[in-house]
């Protein structure tokens, strides 16, 4: 049953996935690429989550990254910058849940600002939801980049064919 959910979640992120990659047009032959992504990722972060008790940001964290270093070995053979593939298979995992009951708490804390209990109650959800949703998106984009930092020489090479020779290093002048 546990191996169900994980597979079910990675399938249903990899579906996200493709919708999100349809919409930036990356080459046909990054499809495949991005939904595996995706699928390994959102899974690797609902295992976390569900079956190790880890919270969401750090989950989240660890699920870019694991995207971040596949999306290497995906970037060399689909011949795609890293970006192209793993935007989109990050995309699945914004919490929009989170984002929501942000913005719906301010609106609720502005239609009740003379009742200070009620004030207090939604600004406290605000506050909540909002670190949230920040904490979230900033550790999947650190995630997801340090690879490029770590990486940069193969990060660069992932759109080179072999017949290509790689730039010059910079000069010392």
């Amino acid at each position: 049953m546990i191996v169900l959910d994980v597979i079910a979640d990675g399938l249903l992120a990899a579906v996200a996935a493709i919708g999100f990659g349809a919409i930036s047009n990356p080459p046909r032959r990054a499809f495949k690429y991005i939904a595996a992504l995706a699928a390994i990722g959102h899974a690797t972060r609902f295992a976390l989550m569900t079956y190790s008790g880890m919270d969401i940001a750090s989950a989240s964290f660890c699920a870019s990254l694991t995207i971040g270093l596949v999306a290497l070995w995906f970037g060399r053979l689909s011949h795609c910058p890293l970006t192209v593939l793993y935007i989109p298979a990050l995309l699945p995992m914004i919490p929009g849940m989170y984002a929501y009951r942000s913005f719906y708490a301010l609106i609720q804390l502005m239609q009740c600002i003379n009742n200070y209990a009620l004030s207090e109650t939604y600004m406290h959800q605000l506050i909540v939801n909002a670190t949230v949703t920040f904490s979230v998106v900033f550790l999947l984009a650190i995630g997801a980049t340090l690879v490029l930092f770590i990486f940069p020489s193969k990060a660069y090479a992932m759109t080179r064919r072999k017949n290509y020779p790689e730039p010059p290093a910079p000069s010392s002048k």
